[in-house]
């Protein structure tokens, strides 16, 4: 077989593996997968009428403010998936599985794919699951085109690709699985100061920098866009060239990673 054939079979072994992991510990999908869903339910019926008379400056208008919440609940989504897979490498680094693995006549990249297609796989099924409660509740996207759903589809899929790795390799730089779930805080904790629940220019202006400049708000203002018909303006390409930079800084660094003998 080629080179090119043996890697997509270790790849898809390694794929396999890993969502046979998924199935036998339930509880960390659950807990990824709960999370929003309980976010989008407590901001849409307990916090709903205040939020959407805030933004609107006027009167409450609660399916107003599902529409605008859902977009970045769904890139919450994301950003809790790959914490999971930080855990799940450090669990095999810590295991000795990948100290196994190095000595076995495998593809060598087979084992950091089968995360990375796993996870991302992980994730777009936990969006779809947490769509449909927010459909189920009253979200709505009447004037979305086919071109544009699909393109939706696309920007989380990459949104999902690009935090994957990164969690790849915060998984196999961390010396045990708590500090891998410590070290994956940041992709949890960055959509809570983004545009996810108020506008920026809301905020208070020492901190609309923070909440601007970062991956997850110009991923979320480009998913309302494509839904909601509003404006996206430069946020779809700076979306984009965030996933591009760190999907090749988070392969660069697991691939090192990878390659380091072991102490």
């Amino acid at each position: 077989m080629s080179a090119l054939t043996l890697a997509v079979r270790d790849s898809a072994t390694m794929l396999r593996r890993n969502l046979l992991h998924a199935r036998r510990y339930p509880s960390l999908t659950l807990n990824i997968l709960l999370t929003p869903i309980i976010l989008l339910l407590l901001f849409v019926y307990v916090f709903g009428d205040v939020m959407s008379a805030g933004i609107g400056g006027g009167g409450a208008d609660r399916s107003e403010y599902i529409a605008y919440l859902v977009p970045g609940i769904l890139l919450m989504t994301i950003g809790a998936t790959p914490a999971g897979t930080a855990v799940s490498v450090a669990m095999d680094m810590t295991e000795g599985i990948i100290a196994r693995f190095r000595t076995m006549a495998i593809h060598r990249g087979s084992v950091l794919i089968g995360h990375v297609v796993g996870s991302v796989l992980q994730a777009v099924i936990s969006v779809v699951l947490v769509g449909a409660v927010a459909v189920a509740i009253g979200f709505r996207s009447t004037d979305a085109t086919v071109l544009e759903w699909l393109a939706a589809f696309g920007l989380l899929t990459l949104v999902a690709t690009a935090f994957t790795w990164m969690a790849v390799g915060m998984g196999m730089a961390s010396p045990n699985v708590e500090a891998a779930s410590n070290n994956a805080m940041p992709l949890i904790i960055l959509p809570f100061i983004s545009s996810a629940f108020v506008p920026v220019d809301a905020m208070p202006g020492w901190f609309q920098p923070v909440a601007e400049y970062q991956p997850f708000t110009p991923a979320i203002e480009t998913l309302r866009g494509l839904l909601l018909g509003s404006e996206i303006g430069n946020n779809g390409w700076i979306t984009i060239g965030w996933c591009l930079g760190l999907t090749a800084l988070g392969y660069c660094w697991s691939k090192a990673l990878f390659k380091r003998d072991p102490k």
